[in-house]
């Protein structure tokens, strides 16, 4: 099962990147395998440096904001407890993890890894449809270089409707950020 979060690492000189993720777990969460492209921060840092934390949240615009490169400057972060690195603050739960395996003989590194420690923190909320139309509405914005632009308009008219239905100001407010993101890259497309 993929299971869509935030993954925080360390470069080199101990800089927290935050990073969107989807990786493969089993049931347990006891392994993770992670496939972050080889231009990616997460890559180079993981490579360097094997280990990292894995969060869930229901905090949609954190995952819209880091997916799209629009994430405020620092993130409250604290020293993960198994491990050398930084655990977001306002998470449900947290996976610290360490790199078994890394195969980049792709373009498409595979990582596998171990989940050392376990951390809780806040309850998780629940579910929102207009939660789900955000988090699907962020990843047509990280493809908008890939897909037909008729395509993805059609694809957001259609999860407009939950997100107007069913939103409270957290999905309304990452919402609004995803369709900036994505008028702002038709914008600079049309303008060349």
């Amino acid at each position: 099962m993929i299971l869509e979060g935030i993954v925080t690492t360390l470069d080199p000189h101990g800089a927290v990147n935050v990073a969107p993720m989807g990786p493969i777990v089993d049931e347990r969460i006891t392994r993770l395998t992670l496939r972050p492209f080889q231009t990616s921060q997460t890559y180079r840092n993981l490579k360097s440096h094997p280990f990292g934390v894995f969060h869930v949240t229901d905090d949609v615009r954190l995952i819209a904001q880091a997916a799209l490169n629009l994430l405020p400057e620092t993130q409250k972060t604290f020293p993960a407890v198994k491990i050398a690195g930084q655990a977001l603050s306002d998470c449900c739960r947290w996976y610290e993890f360490r790199v078994l395996s890394l195969d980049d003989s792709q373009e498409r590194t595979q990582i596998e890894a171990e989940v050392v420690h376990v951390g809780h923190g806040r309850d998780f909320l629940g579910f929102n449809r207009a939660k789900h139309a955000v988090l699907e509405a962020t990843i047509l914005a990280t493809r908008l270089h890939l897909l037909p632009m008729e395509q993805v308009r059609a694809e957001l008219d259609r999860l407009g409707s939950p997100v107007e239905k069913t939103a409270g100001p957290a999905e309304l407010e990452a919402w609004r950020i995803v369709m900036e993101y994505v008028d702002n890259w038709c914008e600079s497309k049309s303008s060349v």
